[in-house]
């Protein structure tokens, strides 16, 4: 197991590394530029000039990929061209946001896809489990965008249950506004519930009909034990990987939501910082996405390889 860990983690590292580069050389390549955003149309071709040489922007592109890999070796993320200040301080101001919305949805999702997932994997084919498929698979087609509008006429602008948006707010406090939270949150976990869900289903209804466990109940061994001491271990593999790609969506998520719904985080902040050609920035939130995926799958794989089943059963 350790053997694996440290193999997966070593192309982890390749993985970020090569991700880096790629990441460097796509946002040199973003149409625009930083000075012309910051002086405005206006300005004179001089002043752009002037301000280019001031930031850096007129040095040959593989000095400038040069500068930022040694400074991410040495930590440093770069500064911010727009406000001078440090990448990581910009990152970080919404980093706190984004993690309580990303792990305010994976407490949701986990939980109700395991139940969803079981109750639907014991007895396939059964009303329930077409009823549950079918409202998962319902909730998966409607885009986050469109399901997340429906939700605010519903539930902000009818009813009057909910705020709409957390615009204005200063930051996410969960002692201060919580509400603001229930409808970004309820958007993330209906979009990343079906997979996660089918892959639960799948993984229980193969583990509840193997021949190891139709052996153990000849066994006379009780189906709560079988259904928890073997079923669901075995059967949760496939669920814990595909978890990592829920970690990847609810990432992707993020950034819609949190501008769908005004708040200020990670997914905000990156799409600002494309808008306004801030490349060091957009990088470091490039390569804060690609990290926290890269661990998420590393972690996933070795949990999943923990969880494969044995040559031997026990009862």
């Amino acid at each position: 197991m350790l053997k694996f860990a440290l193999l997966r983690l070593s192309t982890g590292v390749l993985q970020i590394a090569a991700v880096a580069v790629a990441v460097h050389v796509l946002t040199s390549w973003l149409p625009g530029d930083t000075a012309v955003v910051v002086l405005g149309e206006n300005a004179t071709e001089q002043q752009v000039a002037a301000l280019r040489h001031q930031l850096g922007l007129d040095e040959p592109p593989a000095q400038r990929f040069l500068d930022w890999i040694g400074g991410l070796l040495s930590g440093d993320l770069g500064t911010s061209l727009l406000t001078g200040r440090a990448v990581s301080d910009e990152i970080g101001r919404g980093l706190a946001s984004t993690a309580v919305l990303a792990a305010l949805a994976l407490a949701v999702v986990l939980p109700l896809a395991a139940l969803i997932g079981v109750s639907s994997g014991v007895r396939p084919g059964s009303r329930t489990d077409r009823a549950l498929n079918a409202v998962i698979v319902a909730l998966n087609a409607v885009p986050e965008f469109a399901l997340g509008m429906v939700l605010v006429a519903l539930f902000a602008l009818q009813l009057g249950w909910l705020p709409a948006t957390g615009a204005g707010l200063s930051g996410l406090s969960l002692a201060d506004q919580p509400a603001v939270l229930v409808l970004p949150v309820t958007v993330l976990v209906c979009k990343q519930l079906c997979a996660l869900t089918r892959q639960v289903r799948v993984g229980v209804a193969e583990a509840t009909h193997a021949g190891y466990a139709t052996h153990l109940r000849m066994l006379g061994l009780p189906e709560r034990n079988v259904l928890l001491r073997h079923v669901l271990p075995n059967g949760c593999a496939p669920a814990v990987q595909q978890l990592a790609r829920t970690v990847d969506g609810l990432l992707g998520g993020v950034v819609v939501v949190e501008a769908l719904f005004g708040l200020d985080g990670v997914g905000s902040g990156f799409v600002d910082a494309v808008k306004a050609r801030d490349l060091p920035v957009v990088q470091g939130y490039a390569l804060v996405f690609v990290l926290t995926t890269v661990l998420v799958n590393i972690a996933a794989d070795v949990a999943a390889r923990r969880l494969v089943p044995q040559r031997e059963v026990r009862a």
